[in-house]
C-alpha cells in the first residue's frame, strides 16, 4: 500500500477524521438530565452572570483551546483553503488533546480578510480559554496576532511564528554552553522573513542577542535599512545598518543560522565561510536548507539541528505549543507573554541536560541519548516535557502578572500533571510521597549496572532513599563519569574490600553450617556474590533494604535473601504480587510469582497480606479469592480449596471485605452479584485478585499487561523479615524507581509495625 493510500484510509476508515466529543458527566437517568440541561443548567448560568470568572468553573472554557485558520499558508501546502486546511487543524486538536489534554475545536473560516477573521475570533471568546492561530500566511498573521493580543483576555499564540523560534531557541542555548560562546557575543543569520524567521530574530533579541547582530534574508536577499524592494513593516524593524547584500554575504563569520526558507538555501561554500563551530538549525520542511551528511562533508565542527525525524535535534512543534497553553491555562492566563516563552525555551533546554528515560529510548529505537553537540532539544515523545514546560510556563504568567489564578503549591501542580499522563503515575506519586516523607537506605547488588546508576540519580534527586551501590569501586565511579551523573551522594562499596567482610563470613557460616554450607563455601558466596553480601547488610542493620534482580534470574536473587533474612514469624512462607495499573483503576493480582501450588492457608495468607499492601498505596481493599465456580456451584478439590481459604481470611481478619469462590467476570460486575448474589460480602468491584494457584495467576498479569495495555509494577515481595524486593530482568529505569519507592515504604511499615 503507498503511503498516500495509508495516510487516506487512516483519516477516512470507521469515524470519520481524527476527533470526537464526549461527555464527562453521567447523563443516563432523567435525573442526569434535569441537571445536564434544564432545570438544572439554570444555576451555573446565573453563577456566570454574577461573576463571568466563573465559567472556568463551571464549563470547560478553562480547557478548551480554539485552532484557528483560514488556510492561507497550511504546512508546506500553500493556499489551499479553510475547507482543505481542516485535515490539518484536527490533527492539531490531536496533539495538543494527547500531548497535555487540551480540548480543541478547530475553526476554519472562510475569509482572507484579516479583519474579518479578527472580528469572528473576538466574537469567539466567551467560548474558549485561548487561541491557537495556524497556517495563515505572512504578513497578515502578524496583524492579526498583534490585534487579538490587543482585544482579546485570552491568551493567543500563532504556533507558525513562535513554536519554532521557542524550540530552535532552547536548542542554541545548549549549543553555545557546548561551544563555550555566549549569546550576547555572537553574529545570527536568519534566512526566510515569514512568521517563524520573523519570531527567531525576535526571540532570539529578547533574550538577549544584541539587535545590531541578528541579520534577516529573504528572496530578494539581506533585509537592510534603506530597502525598499519586497519590505513590509514586520521586515522593516529588524533591518540593520550593513553592507552585506545577499545571503552569501551574510554568512561569512556568522556564528549561527537558522533556516526558515527552502531546500539548498546555505550552500557548502556559505558554511565554510562561518565562523568555528558553527551553529545551523536548518528547518525548512520536508527537506532543509542543508542535510546533517552533507553539513559534515563541509565541516566537521558543525552543530546542526533540522525539522525532520530522521535526524538528530529535531526542531518540532509538538514540544511547546500544548505546554505551553497547558500552564497558560492553568493560571487562567490574559496573554501569552514574552516571559512565558522564555521560560518555555529554559526549560526545554535543561530538559536535555537530564538523564533520558528508558521508555524515551525505545520510542528511538534503543540508542544511546545524552546530552551533546547530537541531542540539544528534547525528543518530542518525552512525557517529562509536560512536567517541565508548563509548570515554568505557568510560574512566568505569575511572575510577570498576567496570572489571573496563582497556582499556590507548585509541587502539588506537578502532581496533577503527572496524573494526566496516566493512572500509574499518580499511583506511584501517592507513594513516593510517602517515601520522601522517610527516606530510607537501599543497598543495590548490581552498582554498577548503568539502569541502577541512572535510577541512583533520580532517587537521589527525589529524595526518596539513599542508595548503596554494590561493585569494584573504580569501575562504578567510572560509569557514573561516562554516564555524566552527580552519585555524591550514594555510597560505593566494593565487598571484597569492605572491613565488613569477616564479619559477614563468620555470621553466614554460622547460619548456615548446618544446612550444608561450608565455611569455604560461606567465603566464596559473602565475597563473589553481591546478593548474598547484600541481604547480610540488610539483616545486620547496614542497610534498611535490598533491590535487585535487574541481571539476574528471579531465584537467583531470592534464594540469598530466604537463606540470610528469611520469613516472618508465623507465615507458612513469602508471597508475591503485582500491581496492575489500568486506565480506569489500581488492581492487585497475587501470588503470581512465589508459590506454585498453593494450600488454603497459604492463599488465605496472600489475601491478607496483599490487602495490607493496598493500604500503602491510600487505596481501600475489596479481595476476590478467584475459582471457576461461584458460591459452591461447582463441586471439586479446587473450588474446596478457595471456599476454605475465604473461611480463613474471613476468621484471621474479619475487618476485611472479602468473599469467595467467586469467577473474575462476577468479582467485577456488582450489578450481577446484587442480583444473583445478594449475600454476598463482596459486592462486586473488587481490586484484589487472589489466584488459586501461580499459574494461573502469572498468565493473567501477562495477558493484562499485553492485551490491555495496563501498567505493571512489581513484582513486590510481601512475607520477608525485612523488606528485600526484586526487580525483573528487562526492567527500564522508571520501573528501578517505583520499586525503590516501594521498597522504601514497605520498610516505614514495617519500623511502624514493629
Amino acid at each position: 500500500m503507498s503511503k498516500r493510500q495509508e495516510a487516506l484510509d487512516y483519516h477516512s476508515s470507521g469515524r470519520k477524521g481524527k476527533i470526537e466529543v464526549i461527555t464527562t458527566k453521567p447523563c443516563a437517568t432523567s435525573r442526569d438530565l434535569s441537571l445536564a440541561y434544564s432545570p438544572g443548567v439554570a444555576e451555573p448560568c446565573l453563577e456566570i452572570e454574577k461573576n463571568p470568572n466563573d465559567a472556568y468553573k463551571y464549563t470547560a472554557k478553562g480547557n478548551l483551546v480554539a485552532v484557528v485558520s483560514n488556510g492561507t499558508a497550511v504546512l508546506g501546502l500553500g493556499d489551499i483553503g479553510a475547507l482543505a486546511g481542516k485535515p490539518v487543524m484536527e490533527g492539531k486538536g490531536v496533539l495538543f488533546k494527547t500531548f497535555a489534554d487540551v480540548d480543541v475545536f478547530d475553526i476554519e473560516l472562510d475569509t482572507k480578510d484579516p479583519d474579518e477573521l479578527i472580528r469572528t475570533v473576538k466574537l469567539l471568546e466567551p467560548t474558549f480559554g485561548g487561541i491557537n492561530l495556524e497556517d495563515i500566511k505572512g504578513p497578515e498573521c502578524f496583524y492579526i496576532e498583534e490585534q487579538l493580543q490587543e482585544i482579546l483576555n485570552i491568551p493567543v499564540f500563532h504556533d507558525d511564528q513562535h513554536g519554532t523560534a521557542i524550540i530552535a531557541a532552547a536548542g542554541l542555548i545548549n549549543a553555545l554552553e557546548i561551544i563555550g560562546k555566549k549569546l550576547e557575543d555572537i553574529r545570527i543569520v536568519v534566512n526566510g522573513a515569514g512568521a517563524a524567521g520573523i519570531a527567531c530574530a525576535k526571540l532570539a533579541i529578547d533574550m538577549g542577542a544584541r539587535p545590531e547582530n541578528v541579520m534577516l534574508a529573504d528572496s530578494k536577499g539581506v533585509i537592510y535599512k534603506g530597502r525598499t524592494a519586497g519590505m513590509n513593516p514586520y521586515k522593516e524593524r529588524y533591518a540593520v545598518d550593513t553592507d552585506a547584500r545577499s545571503l552569501e554575504d551574510a554568512m561569512k563569520g556568522a556564528d549561527v543560522f537558522f533556516g526558515v526558507s527552502v531546500k539548498g538555501a546555505l550552500t557548502n561554500e556559505m558554511l565554510a565561510s562561518m565562523a568555528p563551530d558553527p551553529i545551523v538549525f536548518a528547518m525548512a520542511n520536508p527537506d532543509p536548507e542543508i542535510t546533517p551528511p552533507d553539513a559534515y562533508k563541509v565541516r566537521s565542527d558543525v552543530i546542526i539541528g533540522t525539522g525532520r525525524s530522521d535526524y538528530n535535534n529535531q526542531v518540532n512543534n509538538v514540544l511547546c505549543f500544548p505546554f505551553l497553553f497547558r500552564g497558560a491555562l492553568d493560571t487562567h492566563a490574559k496573554a501569552i507573554n514574552a516571559e512565558m516563552k522564555i521560560a518555555a525555551v529554559k526549560a526545554l533546554a535543561d530538559l536535555a541536560k537530564q538523564d533520558v528515560p528508558d521508555s524515551v529510548r525505545r520510542a528511538y529505537g534503543g540508542e544511546a541519548i545524552k546530552f551533546g553537540r547530537e541531542y540539544l532539544i528534547p525528543k518530542p515523545f518525552d512525557p517529562r516535557v509536560l512536567l517541565h514546560v508548563a509548570p515554568a510556563v505557568a510560574q512566568a504568567a505569575m511572575d510577570s502578572g498576567v496570572a489571573r489564578r496563582p497556582i499556590a503549591d507548585m509541587d502539588k501542580y506537578i502532581e496533577q500533571l503527572e496524573a494526566l499522563q496516566g493512572r500509574s503515575k499518580e499511583v506511584m506519586r501517592i507513594l513516593i510521597n510517602k517515601a520522601k516523607a522517610n527516606p530510607k537506605r537501599i543497598v543495590f547488588p548490581e552498582g554498577d549496572d548503568d539502569k541502577i546508576l541512572r535510577a541512583a540519580q533520580i532517587i537521589i534527586d527525589e529524595g526518596i532513599a539513599t542508595p548503596i551501590l554494590l561493585g569494584n569501586k573504580e569501575e562504578i565511579e567510572e560509569r557514573i563519569k561516562a554516564l555524566n551523573l552527580d552519585l555524591y551522594q550514594a555510597e560505593i562499596i566494593d565487598p571484597e574490600n569492605s572491613p565488613l567482610l569477616e564479619d559477614y563470613i563468620n555470621e553466614f557460616f554460622e547460619m548456615r553450617q548446618r544446612k550444608g554450607v561450608t565455611l569455604a563455601e560461606a567465603k566464596r558466596l559473602i565475597r563473589k556474590n553481591r546478593n548474598y553480601f547484600g541481604a547480610m547488610m540488610v539483616q545486620d542493620g547496614h542497610a534498611d533494604t535490598l533491590l535487585s534482580g535487574i541481571s539476574h534470574h528471579y531465584p537467583e536473587t531470592i534464594r540469598p535473601a530466604l537463606e540470610i533474612i528469611g520469613k516472618k514469624d508465623g507465615l507458612s512462607k513469602v508471597h508475591g504480587l503485582y500491581m496492575m495499573v489500568t486506565k480506569k483503576e489500581a488492581v492487585f493480582f497475587a501470588d503470581t510469582t512465589v508459590t506454585i501450588e498453593p494450600t488454603a492457608e497459604e492463599l488465605a495468607e496472600t489475601a491478607i497480606l496483599t490487602a495490607r499492601k493496598a493500604r500503602h498505596f491510600d487505596i481501600k481493599p475489596r479481595v476476590a479469592m478467584l475459582s471457576f465456580s461461584n458460591f459452591g456451584s461447582a463441586e471439586h478439590p479446587l473450588t474446596v480449596k478457595v471456599k476454605r481459604a475465604t473461611e480463613l481470611v474471613k476468621k484471621w481478619a474479619p475487618e476485611l471485605n472479602v468473599d469467595g469462590e467467586i469467577q473474575a467476570n462476577v468479582a467485577l460486575d456488582p450489578d450481577l452479584v446484587a442480583a444473583q448474589y445478594p449475600f454476598s460480602d463482596l459486592k462486586g468491584d473488587a481490586n484484589i485478585f487472589i489466584f488459586p494457584d501461580l499459574q494461573s495467576g502469572n498468565i493473567a498479569y501477562k495477558l493484562l499487561h499485553k492485551l490491555g495495555n495496563a501498567e505493571q509494577i512489581g513484582p513486590i515481595l510481601m512475607g520477608m523479615k525485612k523488606p528485600v524486593h526484586v526487580l525483573q530482568r528487562g526492567d527500564d529505569v522508571a520501573d528501578i524507581v517505583n520499586m525503590a519507592a516501594v521498597a522504601v515504604v514497605d520498610v516505614q511499615e514495617s519500623i511502624a509495625q514493629g
